[in-house]
Formats: C-alpha cells, structure tokens, sequence
C-alpha cells in the first residue's frame, strides 16, 4: 500500500506538471506512440531501411514486426496477456451482491461508482453525444448493481485530455442523463472535472467524503480495475474517516473453449489488446 502510495503521488506530480505546463496532451500522445501497433511498424520500417546493407537481420526484423502485427490484432493474444499480465478481481457473486443489499438497507454509508470510460462522439441517430462503448458497458452494469443492492449510484468522469476543450459535455453528465433517461435510474452523484484515472479518485472521494460515504462499489472493466484500485486506494489513505474500496469490475467474458478464430486477426482483438497493454505498462511503472 505505501508503494502505490508513493507512486500515485509521484504521478500526480508530473500531472500536474504537465497540466500546468499546458502539455497534458503529450499523456494520450506518448501512448499512442507506444502501444500495438505503432512498434510493430516501426520494427518493420527499421528491418526494410537495413535490407540493403544486412538483408538477413533486415528480413528477420520485418518477419518479426509481420508476426507481431498479427498477433496483437487477436483476441486470444489480448486474453492470453490479460490473464497473465494483470491481476484483475473476480467479479462479485450472488452472495456478495446480497450481503451488499442486506447492508444498504440497515442503512450503512455505501456508495456505487462506476468510471467513465470516454465519450464516443456525436450520433446522428440522437442527436446528440454519446457514450463510447467502454462508458455504456460500465455504465449499464453499475445501474443493474444499484438495482440489485439498493445502493446509490455515483459517476465520475470530465473530459479526457484530448477532448479537453472541444465543447463535449463532460462524461459523467452524458451518463446521468443516460441514465435517467434510458434506464430509467437517476444517479445520485457525478463528479465532472476529472481527466484521467488518478483524478477520476481524487475528486471523487472528495465528492463522496462529504456526504458521508465510507465504502464505494468501484465499477470499470476487469482490466482497467487493477489501477483504478490503485489510485482510489492511494485517494483514501491516510485520512481521518476511513474508506473502503470494493471493486465490482464488468467485461471479463471471453467466448467458451478454444476457439481459432480468437487467433485471425480482427478490430475487436486489436482494440482489446491495447486496452491491456496500456494497463500492463501502466501496472510496470508502478513497480518502479
């Protein structure tokens, strides 16, 4: 706990930095540049200038850079580095979604948060802005869970750094209104200034601590969940009134048996294993 305690404090340093520099657009830039497949094209870009001058490494590289391509598009890959590059929780079970509404009715200070996951543009069929698919998944299990447990609902989510200042309203407003009026569940609490994870906690305890709250019901995708807890543990220690923090992550079905297609490239593997892979690096610099 004390290292992800130091961590998340030197993080929170440099973000702050950055912001203040006016350079928070360098965080999704950076990513971009050292996720799937950006690499892999640069690997193979390296191997064909050095063909002419060592035409066996250069061959090898490209072969390597193909292959590396292929498999970061399957979602077998994005499965096989989940499971063993992250240590996500499982998610609750009956039993514990029924000792979670036993405790909301006797009245205990629990509050659900579900994160934002981003927002997905305008959509001509609304009319208006809507949620990415991240957002709705997240968003459409913390709403069944407050049905389940009776639990209130709270939203955390801003603008994200490259949508910072293009007039989009901000992800946890998008998803109240969803909320209300598509699943017909008024959210309790958004919190709307957070750009990222690590702000996403900060300001959320602090919305919450005021009312009282001393658990929340963390909702995101199972491979986002392990820095989400890091960050809102690192948001609760060491104050006053103690927090607890309970995840309850979505999105960790994978298709049953082994199926070669997970195997054949496809934008659903693609995506997926970026999502990891960002988790992963992130979870590596942690450890530092």
């Amino acid at each position: 706990m004390a290292g992800w305690i130091r961590h998340a404090t030197m993080r929170a340093m440099i973000a702050d930095w950055l912001t203040s520099s006016g350079l928070g657009l360098l965080k999704p830039a950076l990513s971009a540049l050292v996720l799937p497949p950006v690499p892999f094209i640069a690997l193979a870009l390296v191997g064909a200038g050095v063909t002419r001058t060592r035409p066996r490494a250069g061959r090898w590289l490209v072969v390597l850079a193909c292959a590396g391509l292929w498999l970061c598009s399957c979602v077998g890959m994005a499965r096989w580095v989940e499971q063993h590059g992250l240590h996500e929780p499982p998610a609750l079970n009956a039993a514990q979604r029924a000792q979670l509404s036993a405790r909301a009715a006797a009245g205990e200070p629990i509050a659900i948060v579900v994160l934002g996951g981003g927002l997905g543009g305008i959509a001509p069929e609304y009319g208006d802005t809507t949620l990415s698919g991240a957002s709705l998944m997240r968003l459409r299990y913390a709403v069944w869970l407050g049905r389940q447990t009776g639990l209130p609902i709270a939203a955390s989510g801003g603008l994200g750094w490259v949508a910072v200042g293009t007039g989009a309203p901000p992800e946890a407003a998008r998803m109240a209104q969803i909320a209300r009026a598509e699943l017909g569940t008024p959210l309790r609490w958004a919190e709307t200034n957070s750009r990222d994870t690590h702000e996403n906690a900060i300001d959320t305890v602090a919305l919450l601590r005021p009312a009282g709250i001393r658990e929340i019901v963390l909702v995101t995708q199972g491979w986002h969940m392990p820095r989400a807890l890091r960050e809102f543990n690192a948001a609760v220690a060491g104050a006053a009134a103690p927090m607890r923090i309970t995840p309850a992550p979505c999105d960790q079905a994978w298709s049953v048996g082994s199926n070669w297609l997970d195997w054949m490239p496809s934008g659903d593997g693609a995506q997926r294993l970026r999502e990891v892979m960002h988790e992963v690096i992130a979870g590596l610099a942690d450890r530092r």
